[in-house]
């Protein structure tokens, strides 16, 4: 199972660590079935700060607001403008892990922000009270594991092999097709959308390419001299110009003109 998700879904990272913090926690081990990492994100601010992240195939439970908020996997770029001071303690769950708690498809939240108390019928307000009052880790981290060990998610099989799944396209960037993926786990093509579909809560399809275009975020993040042409063709894309739509469809702008982005590396 993956651990610390992906860190190049932080869109200009340079810039980004100017204004905030991120600290990976490990949750209670009756959730590491579940649950990838805790992360809790510190900011300090003189102006306001927009930042955005590429969004993963894993559901997130964060405390912000005043509440704990469930979010779906979602295909539309995500933002957050962060003023002040503050902080925000989230789960990142596996990739087929929410579904323990949620005892139903996880397709069905898909492109949703919910209060937890909405998604999962336990109220959330004195949890994300306790944890928004102070950003002090050992005060706040078992508050998150005590509301999630109270949804009682019993041992998933199909969830552990969908997150299996997901990790080995993140993993390996010569797939490039669902195809592929259905054809290394020994399914049929179906089966592994359906699979996706209840346990990722998004297509083998889009989990693929959204791999592809991190791989290529990645390159962008590493300061090194990028071929975008020769990369395209390593990750599957047809040509330069596919790789540079796909890309700004995510990220909104090229990838080379991200590259050179002053926030981005370097």
């Amino acid at each position: 199972m993956s651990k610390a998700g992906r860190p190049e879904a932080i869109v200009r990272p340079k810039a980004g660590a100017r204004a905030f913090e991120v600290e990976r926690l490990e949750p209670d081990p009756a959730l590491a079935e579940f649950v990838d990492y805790y992360w809790l994100v510190r900011w300090t601010v003189t102006d306001p700060h927009r930042q955005q992240v590429v969004p993963q195939p894993r559901v997130h439970v964060a405390a912000e607001d005043g509440r704990l908020f469930v979010h779906g996997v979602s295909r539309e770029p995500f933002f957050r403008t962060l003023t002040g001071v503050g902080h925000v303690l989230g789960a990142a769950f596996h990739p087929g892990g929410f579904r323990a708690l949620l005892k139903g498809s996880v397709g069905a939240i898909s492109g949703t922000v919910r209060t937890a108390e909405d998604v999962l019928g336990h109220d959330d307000r004195a949890a994300a009270e306790r944890i928004l009052s102070t950003s002090a880790t050992a005060e706040i981290v078992p508050v998150l594991d005590a509301y999630l060990l109270a949804c009682e998610p019993e041992p998933d099989p199909a969830g552990r092999e969908a997150t299996d799944l997901v990790n080995e396209a993140q993993r390996r960037s010569g797939i490039v097709r669902a195809e592929q993926l259905a054809q290394h786990a020994g399914l049929s093509l179906r089966s592994l959308q359906r699979l996706f579909a209840d346990h990722v809560g998004i297509g083998p399809k889009w989990v693929i390419q959204r791999s592809r275009i991190l791989d290529a975020t990645a390159a962008a993040h590493s300061g090194e001299p990028v071929d975008w042409s020769e990369l395209a063709a390593e990750l599957g894309f047809s040509d330069q110009a596919h790789l540079t739509r796909a890309f700004t469809q995510v990220v909104g702008t090229s990838p080379a003109t991200y590259r050179r982005d002053p926030g981005t590396a370097g």
